[in-house]
């Protein structure tokens, strides 16, 4: 395996790295629950590499995401909104309304040729368009994270939850589940409550055909039915979707070789 560049994705909830050849393609790459001591997992992750290809001397590394200038042995910084449209361009081949589904935060991107943004929204204010509205109503509901697109998606029924808020959400929640209502038409609900919160950020900036996902978020099954439903649109998704942040960087790195 040769590994030309390096990209790093330092979010609020994982740190990924990916490794990509002289041709762009990924070839390596690693992903772990973010370690207060950045730093020091940064020098993990490179020794994790290390072990499989030998010494990284003379491999451009680029830093991106949350915690990207806590990453010194970086060579460039570039924000995540840049790396995340190059990376998905790359995966899929053209440009469109890109929707990036995080931890702490939520981005919508239109994607232009060669993957240049036109325009962005960003949501890092409230939790209630993230994946951490998800995970807290999980944990509320006693489902485990990884299964709460499936439970939901076995709704034949679902209730509205009206509250935009993640705190007077959770109140919500508590009262249907005290008057008995299924707990998958609450996890319906809850999906379709952050998607719709996600489309009026993509009408903010106009959609431009086709929509395009990424962030581990959009893994979620229900994720992707919703969205297909609120914006009467098909969805793109590249293999790996939390990891497009990271291969755009290493895009960037290997621009530098």
């Amino acid at each position: 395996m040769k590994i030309a560049a390096l990209g790093i994705d330092v979010g609020s909830t994982t740190v990924k790295m990916v490794g990509v050849n002289t041709s762009g393609e990924m070839v390596w790459n690693h992903l772990e629950a973010v370690d207060p001591r950045v730093e020091k997992q940064v020098d993990s992750f490179i020794d994790i590499l290390q072990k499989e290809i030998g010494s990284r001397e003379g491999i451009p590394l680029v830093a991106t995401g949350y915690g990207r200038n806590l990453v010194q042995q970086a060579v460039k910084n570039v924000t995540e909104i840049t790396c995340h449209a190059r990376g998905v361009f790359r995966q899929l081949g053209h440009g469109g309304t890109l929707v990036d589904i995080g931890g702490q935060d939520s981005k919508v991107i239109v994607v232009g040729d060669k993957g240049r943004v036109i325009d962005f929204a960003m949501n890092d204010k409230c939790a209630a368009g993230t994946g951490r509205f998800l995970e807290n109503s999980a944990t509320r509901m006693q489902v485990p994270i990884e299964e709460m697109g499936a439970v939901a998606l076995s709704a034949t029924e679902e209730v509205s939850i009206s509250s935009t808020c993640t705190v007077f959400a959770e109140s919500e929640i508590i009262s249907m589940v005290a008057h008995g209502v299924a707990v998958e038409q609450i996890l319906m609900g809850l999906h379709r409550s952050l998607i719709r919160r996600l489309v009026s950020m993509v009408h903010s900036v106009g959609l431009v055909p086709p929509l395009l996902l990424s962030g581990g978020v959009v893994k979620n099954p229900a994720i992707r039915k919703v969205i297909e439903e609120e914006t009467k649109e098909k969805v793109f998704m590249p293999e790996h979707p939390q990891l497009m942040g990271a291969y755009g960087a290493a895009l960037f790195a290997l621009d530098m070789e």
